[in-house]
């Protein structure tokens, strides 16, 4: 991406936008920094701050550590790109995502990964299972839809915003996690809890012993807290230190 592209991108939206921007780009470099990325598939979205439903997706073609702020895709509720770009969009993230966005104006960032912990999940009959304290986050607030194929068809957005209803976590069988946060540092906290629950449920199912899960009774009040912290996450007091992990690495993605 060339500086004059950049300065061009940073120029032509507000201030609130332009944050908006580095931390999406921020969090795709993040996916790819813990390995949650699949070459150039599976995106994430934030709604742009203001009166428009616009809102930002990746430019499909570029690997997501090679993610900028200038290089996200402003596209409207319809897929219509509204700020010029040399970059087009992945039709099937649009699908997913613009349903989501349109159903849930709390959705200010929803996030979708293809890892194999979270798709070796999504396959298992009983999803994911309460086995372990970090488990109880997305157990508090998850949902299922069924694998309907690529998503492409718009007749699957209904189902997929049904399924999801205000729920935080979803888990798109055979095919992978989604998590919605009101802001981007929130939505990748809830990935992060829904992707470490994942892994923890293959490795102790790995060890070929049977399974001790948590007692329902527990279960239940836990998700009574759990309902109430995530109304506030606290993704933002985690981002920062993340934020200083990137740019002691690589600090290209504000550009």
């Amino acid at each position: 991406m060339s500086a004059a592209i950049d300065v061009s991108v940073k120029e032509q939206v507000s201030a609130e936008e332009w944050q908006q921007r580095v931390n999406l780009a921020a969090c795709y470099r993040l996916i790819a920094m813990y390995g949650w990325d699949d070459m150039i598939f599976t995106h994430i979205s934030a709604r742009v701050p203001g009166p428009n439903d616009h809102f930002l997706i990746n430019a499909y073609g570029l690997l997501f550590e090679e993610m900028t702020a200038s290089s996200l895709v402003k596209v409207d509720l319809s897929g219509k790109i509204v700020l010029d770009t040399p970059y087009i969009i992945n039709p099937a993230g649009f699908t997913i995502h613009s349903a989501i966005h349109a159903a849930r104006h709390d959705a200010g960032c929803v996030l979708h990964t293809h890892t194999r912990s979270g798709v070796a999940v999504s396959a298992q009959k009983d999803g994911l299972l309460p086995i372990s304290q970090i488990s109880m986050l997305p157990y508090a607030s998850l949902s299922y839809h069924d694998y309907e194929g690529i998503a492409l068809n718009e007749d699957e957005k209904p189902r997929l915003v049904a399924d999801l209803g205000e729920n935080n976590f979803l888990i798109l069988r055979n095919h992978g996690l989604l998590t919605v946060g009101a802001t981007i540092p929130d939505a990748f906290l809830f990935m992060y809890a829904l992707e470490t629950a994942c892994q923890i449920q293959l490795a102790a199912q790995s060890g070929g012993s049977s399974l001790t899960e948590i007692n329902p009774a527990i279960i239940a009040g836990v998700k009574a807290q759990v309902e109430m912290v995530t109304k506030g996450m606290g993704g933002e007091l985690a981002w920062p230190g993340l934020l200083r992990k990137l740019d002691r690495r690589d600090s290209s993605y504000r550009q």
